[in-house]
């Protein structure tokens, strides 16, 4: 017997996550692979992880995508819904921890803070600049100083004296790290350092001037770092609370607006099905000459490519979007 479920895609610049929730919103399977700067792949092969880890088959009656890659993502396997990741972000956070007000977020390749009353977004703020106030600024700094990134939070909380490091800019950060390595600071102090250093670039950039409030939840993949948390605890003087799947959380908000989508609307998916993860797909990109702009089109393809003309209309065309007017716009 076959389950009723949503599915929620999650395309971020360093990893893709997949969510599979009932029909009453709760977490039933999810699944995490690294982007690698193939998107497509990355759906695709979640799709295909996602079917073979199945206990039951799964009759998906919505699917939403989020991330940055939604849009792609969406096309790829017929979304009816693609939202943002603050909206998702939120929607999973307020459905799992209830009460929550504040949520910090923080991923490979950006941050964010969302501020919720009563369940409602009334402010945000995204960081997608810094590199200093992003996970993969602890992974680069993890791998200078040796130390495998899954061990990164258990070494820092060995510290007893912090390093006191430089975490406005990710450039002065690492020089700040190098200077005091070479000092003979021990590895547990210097990442523990670090782990201040982000939570205070996050709070006077991010957070700046936003009210706090309990309850506040920490997600996305730097959560999983327990030296963080201790960090942000100590920062906020309050209690920080992890989502059991905080790392696929955006995910699990895609499938929940996909399923109230679906309970509102009523109306059948548009999901193309698991058998996505085994089509080939092709992209190329055009320059539009239609105008002074001079847009990058970019074309997603099902199957082979015989035409990269625009006016081609003999290939299977999934997707094209980059124009400023929308000329060349579909899916």
């Amino acid at each position: 017997m076959s389950l009723n479920s949503y599915l929620g895609i999650d395309v971020g610049s360093v990893t893709t996550k997949a969510a599979i929730v009932d029909e009453n919103g709760k977490f039933i399977d999810g699944f995490m692979t690294r982007t690698s700067g193939k998107p497509v792949a990355a759906v695709q092969t979640s799709l295909r992880n996602l079917q073979k880890q199945a206990k039951q088959e799964y009759n998906i009656l919505g699917v939403g995508t989020t991330g940055s890659g939604r849009n792609l993502a969406g096309a790829l396997v017929g979304a009816d819904v693609i939202k943002n990741e603050i909206t998702a972000h939120a929607v999973a956070a307020s459905t799992y921890v209830p009460g929550v007000q504040t949520i910090l977020e923080i991923g490979g390749q950006d941050s964010k803070i969302i501020i919720l009353r009563d369940g409602i977004v009334t402010d945000f703020a995204m960081n997608t600049v810094c590199a200093a106030g992003t996970g993969s600024f602890l992974d680069q700094q993890a791998s200078r100083l040796n130390v495998p990134i899954q061990n990164f939070g258990e070494f820092a909380l060995k510290s007893k004296s912090p390093a006191r490091i430089a975490g406005r800019c990710g450039v002065f950060a690492e020089s700040d790290l190098i200077h005091k390595q070479q000092l003979g600071y021990p590895v547990e102090d210097l990442l523990y350092g670090l782990c201040q250093a982000l939570v205070r670039n996050y709070l006077s950039n991010l957070a700046l001037g936003k009210e706090i409030l309990p309850i506040v939840t920490f997600q996305g993949g730097v959560a999983t770092n327990i030296g963080m948390v201790k960090a942000f605890e100590e920062a906020l003087n309050t209690k920080i609370v992890v989502p059991d799947n905080h790392q696929t959380m955006g995910a699990i908000g895609a499938a929940l607006l996909a399923m109230e989508n679906h309970q509102f609307n009523d109306k059948a998916t548009s999901f193309k099905g698991f058998s996505v993860g085994e089509i080939e797909f092709n992209s190329y990109t055009n320059q539009c000459s239609g105008c002074s702009n001079n847009c990058e089109v970019i074309t997603i393809v099902e199957g082979e490519v015989t035409s990269t003309d625009l006016n081609n209309k003999s290939d299977k065309i999934i997707a094209r979007w980059g124009g400023t007017c929308g000329r060349w716009d579909i899916g």
